[in-house]
């Protein structure tokens, strides 16, 4: 038995893009709440929705525990629960309604939660635990575990329903600024090995994951940040390597993913974390996700000293009016210089491309393939603009949004308002591009460079002649921020590009 619990709504196999992948990572939200629980003297158990069926096993699962209550806490590190997709949202609602036949109370805290709460509400949650929410939900369980239980109308943090079905938000949980107050994710309250087994058997090494801070204080009008906000938390570098020391030799791991959503935001730290590292011999190759102008060459020899092979960078176009119109903050200059410090460390640099964002065009389309086509990444991940709530990008384009709301899997790629160009043409970019980086990393079937280079020519030629066919006649009217003022997209004449 268990007082609590927890599980989330990602479930790997439904989910056909990440199936291929084959990349699992246990859910690091999960299980930092869970260790704050269990901390505080509650008997928790884990439902881990990634590797087991949520539709199967968790009936069992609440057979074999009988909690009092359970809690749907995403793992919001996860950039896949952020996309707040469909299929995991029917996930969450079949968790829902056989906790509920089971009898016990049902919270719930993510992205498409915090945003939605309304609906989430209706169909039966007891509460929703509005962003970050670990001491949150340690507050609600205090209350619903006393007796007689406390009301959470007095917990600050939380989303519910009066008497009368309206929605009622209470005040605001200040973030925390001390991330060392949690204890270390509850790892030993799942099974590893299926993860294990699924790394070694796709990759040949395993993965696991871990954060160094939480937040982005960036304001890319396109980003939702339903969690954190714009504040940014970090980590001693001290406990950070300490982690990673475990990690290594208590679990096993090969190699890392550190899932913040930018990691690395001052040079000190960096050069604070690789000396700690190093005094620990705690280096791990590891992957992160940054920024352009984060990355300089005292950085990134930092971060290899610290055990990093691989960086993931938000481009996401090579036209700088683009990036002005996303409220970016960076240069198409500072791609170029990120690449070479990267490079020079033998570091692999690896760009997020997202195509379609109001205001770009067909010269702005060349300019980002030619970006890519320069600079060589070893890697690319090309998205559509994908409109979230809470984002200025989806005020914008709110009046324009069909039914479509969500992406049913994180391979959708479709476009849910009207850009510039069809879906389809959008689709050829994302595969051409994806074709184009395999050309130079030695994962393309072509047998000769010249039938490669012949083959990518074709390809280009087949985008020019489906540019003139896919132009979108009723683009969205989008608020130009410099003119502020409202203007009709439209693609521009072709330009040459060899």
């Amino acid at each position: 038995m268990a007082d609590i619990l927890l599980t989330h709504s990602y479930h790997l196999y439904y989910d056909s893009k990440q199936v291929k992948k084959m990349q699992p990572y246990p859910p690091l939200g999960t299980l930092y709440a869970a260790a704050l629980l269990r901390e505080s003297g509650y008997s928790v158990a884990v439902f881990d929705t990634m590797l087991n069926d949520p539709d199967q096993e968790f009936s069992e699962a609440l057979k074999r525990h009988r909690p009092r209550i359970v809690v749907v806490y995403e793992d919001n590190f996860n950039f896949l629960s952020k996309m707040c997709l469909t299929r995991m949202r029917q996930v969450a609602h079949s968790i829902l309604e056989q906790s509920l036949r089971a009898g016990a109370l049902v919270l719930i805290n993510g992205s498409d939660a915090s945003d939605c709460a309304h609906e989430y509400l209706k169909s039966g949650f007891l509460c929703v635990l509005l962003g970050e929410a670990e001491l949150t939900l340690l507050e609600a369980v205090q209350a619903l575990t006393q007796k007689p239980p406390r009301a959470l109308t007095d917990i600050a943090g939380i989303a519910h329903l009066d008497s009368a079905g309206q929605l009622v938000r209470t005040a605001a949980r200040p973030l925390l600024r001390d991330l060392g107050r949690l204890p270390l994710p509850a790892r030993d309250l799942i099974d590893i090995g299926p993860y294990r087994e699924a790394w070694h058997a796709a990759h040949g090494f395993f993965s696991l994951n871990i954060i160094s801070s939480r937040g982005c204080p960036y304001r890319c009008n396109w980003c939702a940040k339903p969690i954190y906000g714009n504040s940014f938390a970090v980590r001693s570098p001290l406990e950070v390597a300490a982690e990673m020391r475990s990690l290594k030799y208590d679990f096993g791991a090969e190699h890392l993913w550190f899932a913040d959503d930018i990691f690395g935001l001052r040079s000190k730290w960096v050069q604070d974390f690789a000396v700690a590292v190093e005094k620990l011999e705690a280096a791990v190759p590891f992957k992160i996700q940054s920024r352009v102008d984060l990355i300089d060459p005292a950085n990134a020899q930092a971060l290899k000293r610290a055990g990093c092979r691989e960086v993931w960078m938000g481009v996401e176009s090579g036209s700088q009016k683009v990036l002005d119109a996303m409220d970016k903050g960076t240069r198409v200059n500072e791609i170029v210089k990120a690449r070479e410090s990267l490079g020079h460390e033998g570091i692999k640099a690896c760009y997020f491309i997202q195509f379609g964002y109001p205001g770009e065009d067909w010269e702005a389309i060349q300019q980002t393939v030619q970006l890519v086509r320069l600079t060589r990444p070893d890697d690319v991940g090309v998205s559509v603009s994908y409109p979230l709530p809470g984002t200025k990008f989806f005020e914008r384009v709110r009046e324009q949004l069909g039914s479509k709301r969500n992406w049913a899997d994180s391979g959708d790629i479709s476009m849910m308002f009207q850009g510039a160009y069809t879906d389809a043409f959008y689709r050829a970019l994302h595969d051409y591009l994806h074709a184009q980086v395999d050309s130079w990393t030695s994962r393309t079937r072509a047998e000769t460079p010249e039938s490669r280079d012949q083959f990518l020519a074709g390809f280009w030629e087949r985008i020019v002649e489906l540019e003139a066919t896919s132009r979108n006649t009723n683009a969205t009217l989008v608020l130009d921020v410099a003119r502020e003022g409202l203007v009709q997209l439209s693609p521009n004449k072709a330009v040459g590009m060899s």
